[in-house]
């Protein structure tokens, strides 16, 4: 059997089961448990874009936008239990090489203001000539209250591939009641590296086939540390899978998939390369994550899967059977987009947050609720991902634009 490796690096008592990880340290943090009410919410922040053209009067106006938005949504949340930097935290390409990873604090300064813990998934943006993913990480870990570790020692796959188990109340050293599983897309440029003729040197920007089979390997690991029994997952990677793009293309109903769909064809991982790993602009789409779409499809008990990276998009679908141009079958699980959160990056749509609140039954299931806190204050696109998602009719989702003399868009 697969060795367990628990993230026990901040964790303050006794990880699950006999095989956790001796990397706990003394600045840590309990383990994530459910509510005395059975009750876990997540909030996701993505696409916040911090740092861009820092040389501009607007440039930081954009980042003082995306701390408004943060604080907006987290006052408005109360019983928020863990927050999810789902990718392009900074943009990576308007960075200098002495301050880039400093705009992380920038972004944490709320969260902790609001003595919340956080994970994070990396975006394309968050790797640059400038920007560096392990650099980035090392930041993160500097505070106590970050859970962001990377779980997998091949730094080529990305730095933010680890899961997070979720304990029942009361029990942190009993069998998780739900994983959290992130996954690193990748995808950028690589960190101070330059062709002979001085242009950036591209990385891949899809979810590398060894993190699947590490995905796919510990989870069966885990399943059968619980007596057999799948666990209850969700997912977060920042760039969706070419399953989100057959799934548009099939058509998202305003009604049945609630959620703007402006991004038209949807950005995918692999986008932009070819089959053989080159990416001199010949091919649309190189298929490198498939492996990917296999593990999440095959995977028992996993729920959702979240992602940012298209701006204009916020719905999700139950990806269940086959999808015109899909080899591989979804078994049910949905896919998902947040909700663009920064002031940074492209686009108008208003700014906002997705929230997942989940519930732990008495039989051990979970049930997924989903709903987008605007920085409005507004929520809108609530709905329950369970089996009947993509049948069960929904209000539309309003296509607001954010309205901000200061902002660029």
């Amino acid at each position: 059997m697969l060795d367990l490796v628990v993230p026990s690096r901040r964790f303050s008592s006794i990880p699950w089961h006999k095989q956790a990880s001796k990397k706990e340290t003394q600045d840590s943090v309990a383990p994530l448990t459910f509510r005395s009410d059975g009750t876990f919410q997540i909030s996701i922040f993505e696409d916040l874009h911090f740092g861009e053209n820092a040389w501009d009067t607007w440039g930081p106006q954009q980042d003082i936008n995306s701390v408004r938005v943060i604080n907006t949504v987290l006052d408005a949340e109360p019983a928020i239990d863990l927050v999810v930097l789902n990718g392009d935290l900074i943009t990576g390409e308007n960075t200098f090489l002495e301050n880039s990873t400093h705009y992380l604090d920038q972004i944490i300064a709320p969260l902790l203001a609001h003595n919340l813990t956080w994970a994070s998934t990396y975006g394309n943006h968050d790797s640059d000539f400038n920007l560096s993913r392990s650099a980035l990480l090392a930041r993160e870990q500097q505070h106590p209250s970050s859970r962001t570790i990377n779980m997998l020692p091949n730094t080529t796959a990305g730095v933010t591939n680890y899961y997070l188990p979720v304990h029942p109340h009361g029990c942190p050293s009993c069998a998780p009641a739900l994983l959290l599983w992130f996954f690193d897309s990748r995808g950028g440029f690589a960190f101070q590296e330059s062709t002979s003729s001085g242009a950036r040197v591209g990385q891949p920007n899809w979810v590398d086939a060894s993190v699947a089979t590490w995905f796919r390997d510990t989870n069966a690991a885990l399943v059968a540390a619980n007596d057999g029994q799948p666990i209850p997952a969700l997912a977060f990677v920042h760039i969706p899978t070419n399953a989100s793009l057959a799934l548009q293309e099939r058509g998202v109903d305003k009604h049945r998939q609630p959620g703007i769909n402006d991004d038209v064809p949807l950005a995918r991982q692999a986008q932009g390369w070819c089959p053989d790993g080159t990416d001199d602009g010949g091919c649309e789409y190189g298929g490198q994550d498939g492996a990917l779409m296999e593990a999440v499809a095959g995977t028992e008990g996993l729920v959702a899967v979240f992602s940012g990276h298209d701006h204009g998009d916020s719905w999700c679908y139950r990806w269940d059977g086959p999808v015109e141009g899909m080899a591989v079958e979804g078994q049910g699980v949905c896919l998902c987009f947040g909700q663009r959160s920064g002031y940074g990056g492209y686009g108008s749509w208003i700014r906002g947050a997705r929230q997942i609140s989940l519930t732990l039954g008495e039989d051990e299931g979970v049930q997924v609720d989903t709903f987008v806190r605007l920085e409005s204050g507004d929520v809108v696109g609530a709905v329950r991902l369970n089996e009947t998602y993509g049948r069960d009719s929904y209000p539309a989702t309003p296509n607001d634009k954010t309205r901000c003399p200061t902002c660029v868009y």
